[in-house]
């Protein structure tokens, strides 16, 4: 049984025997995840009133121009948010499988930063999308039908990205099902686990990011990978994987 504080320790160790590539990694990820959450619009108007300020004329152009602005403010969101989804699906996706790659092997060895793209080049690009869409897929309908649901979904599938970074081209229902059973009785370990980063994430919005790039991000993928190769162990042990 792995505890936070071992977890957490050797993810320390691997992360500073190779700490820049380890922050190049973990940026590239945060700046991918982070696009997609973020959009914004400015709109500006301007009319012209009488002086005693209730022309006619202004009520008329205001009745007119307030749905023109609302309609392209909607339809700039609309655009925004399809371009977010599909970057996440054919790009961050597979650069996740990468990053995950990266911080398995980096356990074990000096890595170099561009193994992030090595979904790219394993010749199983469209079996890591249509995987990683699925996973997706499911945990975004749990949630529609309840929260907690949604958050068991996603610690169930938590493993898929880690194992399909080691084997790219296994199939959807084999990574799904190895991930369920790496996280029988792991869930709320894993829950808890991800909850003890809360001040980190704190300190790294006092510093606008600055301690996030540089510690926080690459020691939360570091012991994520860490959990991942415990899980990994208890598979080989229990026989379910070879």
């Amino acid at each position: 049984m792995w505890t936070r504080g071992q977890l957490k320790s050797n993810a320390r160790i691997n992360m500073k025997r190779n700490y820049w590539s380890c922050v190049a990694v973990a940026f590239i990820m945060s700046i991918l995840e982070g696009a997609g959450a973020i959009g914004g619009a400015r709109n500006g108007s301007q009319s012209a009133i009488s002086e005693d300020g209730h022309s006619f004329e202004s009520y008329h152009s205001m009745e007119i121009a307030v749905p023109a602005v609302a309609t392209a403010i909607i339809a700039i969101v609309a655009v925004l948010l399809v371009f977010g989804i599909l970057l996440n699906i054919f790009i961050g996706n597979v650069l996740r499988i990468g990053a995950n790659k990266f911080f398995v092997q980096n356990r074990t060895e000096i890595v170099r930063t561009g193994t992030i793209f090595d979904g790219f080049r394993s010749g199983h690009y469209g079996n890591i999308v249509l995987t990683m869409f699925l996973k997706d897929l499911y945990v975004t309908l749990w949630t529609f039908v309840l929260i907690i649901p949604g958050i068991i979904k996603e610690l169930e599938y938590m493993m898929v990205p880690y194992i399909l970074a080691e084997n790219p081209g296994m199939g959807q229902r084999e990574a799904f099902e190895i991930s369920r059973r790496m996280m029988d009785g792991e869930k709320w370990n894993a829950f808890v686990l991800q909850l003890s980063f809360i001040g980190w994430y704190l300190l790294s919005g006092i510093t606008c990011g600055i301690v996030g790039i540089f510690y926080v991000n690459p020691y939360v993928e570091a012991t994520m990978a860490e959990l991942y190769a415990h899980n990994k162990g208890k598979a080989f042990h229990e026989g379910y994987i070879h």
